[in-house]
C-alpha cells in the first residue's frame, strides 16, 4: 500500500538515534494527532517490544506550539491503535489527514478530521487502523 505521510522531521534519523539508543529497532508509522481531538500531529514511531521504563510501544514526537523556542516534546502514543484512518485514493497512492484541522485536497478529492472524525467530499473512503506498526483495513 502506498500511504503518503507528511512527517515533522526527518524520520530516517529518528529511526536511526532510538534504535541504537534502546537497542532495539524503532520504526516511523505514521503523522497523526495522538488523541482524537488533537489539532496537532506528532511522527509516531513502533517499537515490537514494550519500553523498559515506559511500557508503550509508540510513542510521537511533536514541536511544542506554545513555547518561546522550537521544543521537541515526547509522548506516549500507543493509543494510535485506537483510531480509524480515512484514506482517500488518487492513482494508487494513499492520503489521510493528520489532525482535525488538516485537510488534505488531492486533485478532486478531499480528506479532513484527522482522528477526530473522517469528512470527505462524495469521493470513496477507504477506512484503516494501525496494528503493530503497520496500517490494516479498519
Amino acid at each position: 500500500m502506498n500511504i503518503q505521510h507528511s512527517p515533522l522531521f526527518d524520520t530516517a534519523k529518528v529511526e536511526k538515534i532510538y534504535s541504537e539508543k534502546d537497542g532495539i529497532d524503532v520504526k516511523y508509522v505514521c503523522t497523526s494527532a495522538t488523541y482524537g481531538t488533537a489539532d496537532f500531529a506528532a511522527d509516531v514511531f513502533y517499537r515490537a517490544t514494550p519500553h523498559p521504563e515506559f511500557g508503550n510501544y509508540y510513542f510521537g514526537l511533536y514541536h511544542n506550539r506554545f513555547a518561546d523556542e522550537a521544543t521537541v516534546m515526547i509522548t506516549n502514543a500507543d493509543k494510535i491503535e485506537s483510531f480509524e484512518f480515512g484514506m482517500i485514493e488518487d492513482d494508487g497512492k494513499y492520503y489521510y489527514s493528520q489532525h482535525r484541522h488538516d485537510c488534505r485536497v488531492i486533485e478532486d478529492k478531499m480528506i479532513d478530521g484527522g482522528r477526530a472524525y473522517i469528512r470527505s467530499g462524495a469521493h470513496e473512503v477507504k477506512v484503516f487502523k494501525i496494528k503493530d506498526g503497520v496500517f490494516v483495513d479498519g
